[in-house]
């Protein structure tokens, strides 16, 4: 398998999570202010550091309010995190691979992308934007299945699982480290809202029913943290994501490295104590825990992907 091909079938994947991830977040952060008492509310800019892109808009100069947040993180093409610049990737990316993806699969996307495209309006007005955004995730779900349901289990089908497990496991621990620092005025009348604030990071993760199902126990802080970044039968929380990461790579040649980081990266979970840090603490976890995804990813580009080309 060609080092180009695997660098491509690997980032379109991770285009296509950070699409879904980000059209997720836009729509729980709308339902969370529906949630908050009149005069109280979170705010927007709060979704531009879970995307890594602050510095980026700041430098647009523009306000972070709803209006051009919500235009950043969906429609702004300069925006390599955005919903429109990731799924641009990704169609083109899945374009030099026709002859690897199932047709069904290229034909969805390209679909996906069309309607994208065509709608986009509908997702920058409030009175549509849900269903909108409810129909990209839709969609990348159904393109996920189609992938898993039509693709042979080759080495191209494991450097998309890698890409889509590596790109998970970094936007949830950005969900959790932004969300978790975020708290609400400390005035008396929102005490009963402070189960809010963790419903949400659970809601960003499509992983509110199951943490009902399975942890049965009220939603605070410690119970929210540990099924988001350490239960393992929870596909998004990051040790999963992070255990499936390892699983691919065990199938891969000159891996060792790579699977040594992310063996480290889940006992460093396993041994954190998510009972006492301060947001400050916490946001030193996750830090240490985004050092581990991204050696991993390195480790994986130095030893799989084509050498970047040197000036002469």
């Amino acid at each position: 398998m060609l080092a180009r091909v695997a660098e491509n079938i690997y980032w379109m994947a991770r285009y296509l999570e950070r699409a879904e991830n980000t059209a997720r977040l836009v729509s729980v952060n709308a339902s969370l202010l529906l949630d908050l008492p009149r005069g109280y509310e979170p705010g927007w800019l709060p979704l531009i550091d879970m995307t890594g892109s602050r510095e980026l808009f700041d430098a647009r100069r523009r306000r972070p309010d709803e209006r051009e947040v919500v235009q950043f993180l969906l429609a702004d093409r300069d925006n390599p995190g955005s919903i429109a610049a990731s799924l641009t990737t990704a169609r083109e990316n899945a374009r030099t691979l026709r002859d690897l993806l199932p047709t069904e699969a290229w034909e969805l996307l390209n679909q996906f992308f069309q309607e994208f495209t065509d709608t986009l309006d509908a997702g920058l007005a409030k009175r549509t934007r849900y269903n909108f955004l409810k129909q990209v995730v839709l969609t990348s779900q159904a393109l996920g299945g189609v992938l898993a349901g039509t693709m042979s289990r080759t080495d191209a089908y494991t450097f998309m699982l890698m890409g889509r497990y590596l790109e998970r496991a970094d936007m949830t621990s950005r969900i959790v480290d932004v969300r978790a620092a975020q708290v609400l005025p400390a005035a008396q009348e929102l005490q009963p809202f402070r189960t809010i604030q963790w419903t949400n990071v659970l809601r960003s993760l499509s992983g509110l029913h199951m943490f009902r199902l399975t942890r049965r126990v009220r939603i605070v802080r410690v119970e929210a943290l540990d099924f988001a970044l350490r239960d393992r039968q929870f596909p998004r929380s990051c040790c999963f994501s992070l255990e499936q990461l390892a699983a691919c790579l065990q199938s891969l040649p000159r891996s060792d490295t790579a699977i040594g980081t992310l063996r480290s990266a889940c006992g460093y979970l396993a041994a954190a104590d998510l009972a006492t840090p301060d947001p400050a603490g916490l946001h030193q976890l996750v830090d240490q825990l985004q050092v581990y995804i991204n050696d991993v990813h390195a480790c994986i580009a130095q030893t799989y992907f084509p050498a970047p080309l040197q000036n002469p």
